[in-house]
């Protein structure tokens, strides 16, 4: 069964310049715009701001 493109995988990177990037799915339908969340940046050793990435 193939993965809906309704929910693509996405990479979220780091807005600190560190490179380090998550990568998570997202609803296309639900949420149009880009992601931010505040997740860990183990560079860093602290939460960042982390932007969804095309």
């Amino acid at each position: 069964m193939p993965k809906s493109d309704k929910r693509p995988v996405i990479k979220l990177k780091s807005t600190e310049g560190t490179g380090y990037t998550y990568s998570t799915r997202k609803n296309k339908t639900n949420t149009r715009d880009r992601i931010e969340l505040r997740k860990y940046d183990p560079v860093l050793r602290r939460h960042v701001i982390f932007r969804e990435e095309r």
